[in-house]
């Protein structure tokens, strides 16, 4: 469904992305790991287009992301879907205002159907009961759960989520996780998931992939994670404090 086929990625002197390949398969739920700073929200941010590599290509589904056409671009972004760390909801509208802004910039879809449509996002993320209220009267775990069912009001066939479970307590993670994996199950929809919290890895993932110094360095199932022998990958998946990783780390300072 996605490839990253040798994409390169500087922001001044600092390069993010080193020739980095990576296929993600349709249907599947591909997380992406690696310490912060590593390039994973860069990553994220070249397959729906909202940053430009200086070298390689991304593919979705058969089309070269950023050679395609302005209208080409708009017509495969509304494909796609994409949780921000924050959720990225408008603090002075409702909920189902927040859900209904893509719906009415992007379709033409009657005032019925869009309602419709609301009520059926936020069955998926089971927020019920919560059109009216404001997203400052909802919990963190909520207004994740609500930037999810804004991603869902148009239906897409992939859904991009940026450190979807950070800043929220070990309860509210395992169930935005458990949300992740019902909408694979009824929805079959291709997930790329970016993340460093390896409890979470292991209930979401179908294949992870280990983002090290601007390249993808390994790919795998969570069960070949766990059992890792590369020293990166290993210190990495089980939080040892001695290894390559803090190594590099002093090297930097």
């Amino acid at each position: 469904m996605i490839v990253i086929d040798h994409v390169s990625k500087s922001f001044g002197r600092r390069q993010v992305l080193r020739d980095c390949c990576l296929e993600i398969r349709r249907g599947e739920t591909t997380v992406i790991i690696g310490s912060s700073g590593t390039g994973k929200s860069t990553l994220l941010r070249t397959i729906i287009g909202l940053t430009e590599p200086d070298a390689g290509r991304v593919f979705v589904d058969g089309r070269d992301v950023h050679a395609i056409s302005p209208r080409q671009l708009r017509e495969l972004r509304a494909r796609m879907g994409y949780l921000f760390q924050s959720g990225a909801l408008i603090n002075w509208l409702t909920v189902a205002e927040n859900l209904a802004l893509p719906l009415r910039e992007k379709t033409r879809l009657t005032e019925e159907e869009i309602s419709r449509r609301i009520d059926r996002a936020l069955d998926l993320v089971d927020l019920r009961g919560t059109r009216d209220l404001r997203p400052d009267q909802l919990s963190g775990g909520m207004r994740k759960r609500a930037g999810l069912a804004r991603s869902l009001v148009t239906d897409p066939e992939i859904l991009l989520y940026d450190e979807p479970t950070t800043g929220l307590d070990p309860v509210t993670a395992h169930i935005i996780d458990q949300v992740v994996v019902d909408l694979r199950n009824k929805l079959g929809v291709t997930s790329v998931v970016v993340s460093h919290d390896m409890e979470g890895v292991y209930r979401i993932a179908d294949r992870v992939a280990m983002l090290y110094d601007g390249r993808i360095i390994a790919t795998g199932t969570p069960q070949e994670f766990q059992n890792a022998v590369d020293p990166i990958v290993r210190q990495f998946v089980h939080g040892a404090l001695e290894g390559p990783l803090a190594d590099r780390r002093e090297e930097r300072r």
